[in-house]
């Protein structure tokens, strides 16, 4: 248990320190995915594949409300 969590808390401080990947949200969601996998039944690879699809689609969801916001608030509408 307690190597796990290192290994976890080593995994994301390199994470954190490497420049930002382009697949916004899909990093932290595997992250998320894969401990909740892990902990559901020893399936963390799938945890994280879908926390990853997850994460990404969140992700693209947040970016058209900020699109839609500009364009309104470009409008000079509140």
């Amino acid at each position: 248990m307690r190597s796990t969590l290192l290994t976890v808390a080593a995994a994301l401080l390199m994470l954190g320190a490497s420049p930002a990947a382009n697949a916004k949200g899909c990093i932290k969601g595997a992250v998320v995915g894969g401990v909740a996998g892990h902990y559901a039944g020893h399936h963390g690879m799938l945890g994280a594949a879908a926390g990853c699809l997850y994460g990404r689609h969140h992700a693209k969801e947040q970016d058209k409300q900020r699109q839609q916001q500009g364009q309104v608030n470009g409008q000079g509408k509140l």
